[in-house]
């Protein structure tokens, strides 16, 4: 005769079993909130609100100073899943398109709360552009994120010109076509 598992082993696997089942759920409910429209699109045609947040590789950085450039800005975090599908898209474009005299800048807006677990998470994808934190989530609120991950394409004169919700296969040819880049050809750059 096999002895009964012990109360609390039975209870530990249920509430194991609960906290699956909830997260689960909840991570399919984010999937389908970025599957709809966001309210992201609001900002479209719109002046992008300023910020100045503080950055992982040095001081504060603010989006004034990116006046005269288009931004890419993405806002992610490190416990995130498509954030972490979207990350490796970004980091391989800006490699392969970015250069000194650019007329683009792609910045990385964190809203985790923990500063070490963006920069662990920045470290770990070898992000090359500026990562910034936003830990309280005002910038993140002042563009009307509501899911993440969520990009906007920010032109020279400072209006949003491009909003996208959720992590989407052909990112980049996406990015190339609102950065005017002719040619884009994935991996090997321009021909």
């Amino acid at each position: 005769m096999r002895a009964r598992p012990p109360l609390r082993f039975v209870l530990a696997i249920t509430v194991l079993a609960a906290f699956t089942i909830w997260i689960t759920w909840r991570a399919k409910a984010l999937e389908m909130k970025t599957s709809i429209e966001g309210t992201a699109s609001r900002m479209m045609s719109k002046p992008a609100p300023d910020f100045t947040l503080d950055s992982w590789q040095g001081p504060a950085i603010s989006l004034a100073g990116y006046r005269g450039k288009t931004v890419v800005a993405s806002f992610w975090a490190s416990w995130c899943g498509p954030c972490r599908m979207e990350m490796p898209v970004l980091t391989k474009f800006y490699q392969q398109m970015h250069r000194a005299d650019s007329d683009f800048e792609f910045l990385a807006i964190s809203i985790d709360t923990s500063k070490g677990d963006a920069e662990g998470a920045a470290r770990g994808m070898k992000i090359p552009f500026p990562v910034l934190f936003d830990p309280e989530s005002r910038t993140a609120g002042s563009y009307q994120v509501d899911a993440i991950p969520t990009l906007f394409v920010i032109d020279k004169s400072g209006k949003v010109i491009f909003a996208h919700t959720g992590f989407t296969m052909g990112l980049d040819f996406l990015l190339a076509q609102e950065l005017q880049i002719k040619n884009y050809l994935p991996g090997g750059g321009k021909p």
